[in-house]
């Protein structure tokens, strides 16, 4: 699914209404006739309904519904805001359609004063003040209204956005002004802003209702960001031959695991195994060696010649993919061991965890990263690698430029975990859920990713394909173990189910 900002929510209504051909009314029309029918299905005719309108469209999609509720039979006081005098020309329609039988309005006109109305628990407040087209932060009367009704006990339905809450970048936005809806009724496609964690308290439950957007105009205009979602991922998976062999399935080498921290290097080996490698060498220190032997019999075990730290790099021609960091420790004889793999690695990279925080403390080495890399930072290693952020946008914007200087790829994981790709594009994940919020959870992707590149896969690929399936792997652990008990270990059982409910 495309995700698109403001500019081009604006163009592809145009590009409907043109070659549609629809008259931009009706497809007004058709909106609230969607949004109307969400409201209806969660609020009966017995909760009273309180419609803020704004001036713009957001507002005549408000109007609208305003009139499509009562003619449903429900209680609807209708205000609208129109300050300046000026109204979006199918807002002023949606203001004179909203009339009785014998063409007296029914709403509230503001132009000056606003007297508002009581909102008590058991009330509906429905958000049309301003919608996908804001791109400033809501000050004076507005901003009071928008606190008034958070500060009441009514629930809140947001039009398309909540009012306030600006698509993309709300890094200077004042988050006193935004409307706190319980739910957000969305048009057609999520907003940007709607990933972002900072962004839950304002969005609630959100729901995308189709409204009938060309899918030509959609297919013609550019996204930098993109949601993966099922029918994206499982084209992609590839099917294995019925007569192949280990050696043809990949012999990927995990780089993983201190002393004290041999667990980081099970959880990636076992879940590289699980994601099809057929061959997973592991090189840890020595005393990890009966930790590993035990827990995962299938994978080669390589030896470093310390006894509790990784020291010595190894020779990778044999390999078909490189994962590394995990548990790894921050050693300084390690640091330097670290970025001589990766220099000297013949095969795409994994890097992760530990290595990540290597590389933070020794920044210069950042340009000897070879072009194609996986870094899968979380928020905080990556603000350890790029400095600190001021909220997620930021962040993003970050990650963004950073992959477009390594030429690579990266992950920054979290409930949306974003790939940023060298050539600027972002693909969010729609899979995975809070429960997944536990150690070695890292360590699984990492392991997952290495596998599907160990497997053949390029780099673009093996991230999308491998985040998804790490968070349906975690969504299926959850619906039967529950959030609160998920483990890591529980996503990489989970794995052979994620694959065949892809078709695997």
């Amino acid at each position: 699914m495309k995700i698109f900002n403001s500019a081009q929510i604006h163009e592809l209504d145009h590009f409907t209404i043109e070659n549609e051909p629809v008259k931009s009314i009706d497809l007004m029309e058709r909106a609230a006739q969607q949004l109307t029918r969400a409201i209806t299905a969660r609020w009966n005719k017995e909760v009273p309904v309180v419609v803020l309108a704004g001036p713009g469209n957001n507002g005549g999609d408000a109007l609208a519904v305003a009139r499509m509720l009562i003619e449903r039979g429900y209680q609807v006081q209708t205000f609208l805001f129109n300050i300046t005098g000026k109204l979006s020309a199918d807002c002023a329609e949606n203001r004179h359609r909203l009339c009785d039988k014998k063409g007296r309005p029914l709403l509230t006109e503001v132009t000056q004063e606003f007297d508002p109305p009581q909102l008590d628990a058991g009330m509906l407040v429905v958000d049309g003040l301003f919608g996908s087209g804001l791109n400033k932060p809501l000050a004076g009367g507005f901003a009071s209204l928008v606190k008034y009704v958070n500060a009441s006990s009514a629930q809140v339905v947001s039009i398309d956005v909540p009012s306030g809450l600006m698509t993309e970048d709300n890094s200077y936005n004042v988050r006193a002004n935004i409307i706190r809806a319980h739910v957000t009724l969305t048009l057609q496609h999520t907003k940007l802003a709607f990933l972002f964690p900072e962004h839950q308290q304002f969005i609630g439950e959100l729901q995308v209702l189709d409204i009938g957007l060309s899918r030509e105009g959609t297919d013609r205009i550019d996204a930098n960001y993109t949601l993966a979602e099922r029918q994206e991922v499982a084209p992609l998976l590839r099917i294995r031959d019925a007569f192949a062999h280990k050696g043809q399935m990949g012999h990927a080498l995990i780089v993983a695991g201190s002393f004290g921290m041999a667990g980081a290097a099970v959880l990636a080996t076992k879940a590289c195994l699980r994601s099809g490698a057929g061959k997973v060498t592991v090189h840890t220190p020595r005393r990890n060696s009966p930790i590993i032997q035990v827990a995962v019999p299938e994978a080669v075990l390589h030896l470093d010649r310390e006894e509790t730290i990784f020291s010595e790099t190894i020779p990778t021609d044999d390999f078909q993919a490189i994962g590394i960091g995990p548990g790894l420790g921050t050693n300084e004889q390690t640091g330097i061991a670290m970025i001589a793999q990766l220099r000297r690695a013949t095969c795409p990279l994994v890097v992760d965890a530990d290595a990540l925080n290597i590389l933070a403390t020794h920044h210069a080495w950042m340009q000897q990263l070879p072009k194609g890399i996986i870094i899968t930072p979380h928020p905080k290693e990556l603000e350890r690698l790029e400095g600190q952020c001021v909220d997620s946008y930021e962040r993003l914007s970050k990650a963004r430029l950073l992959a477009e200087r390594l030429q690579g790829y990266v992950v920054l994981k979290g409930h949306h975990t974003a790939i940023c790709m060298p050539d600027g594009h972002i693909s969010f994940n729609s899979t995975g859920n809070a429960g997944m919020a536990t150690a070695g959870s890292g360590d699984v992707l990492t392991g997952i990713i290495t596998a599907l590149l160990a497997r053949g896969y390029d780099q673009r690929h093996a991230c999308i394909i491998g985040v998804y399936l790490h968070g349906l792997a975690g969504d299926l652990a959850a619906a039967e173990l529950g959030e609160e008990s998920l483990m890591a270990s529980d996503i990489i059982q989970y794995l052979p189910k994620a694959f065949r409910s892809l078709g695997a």
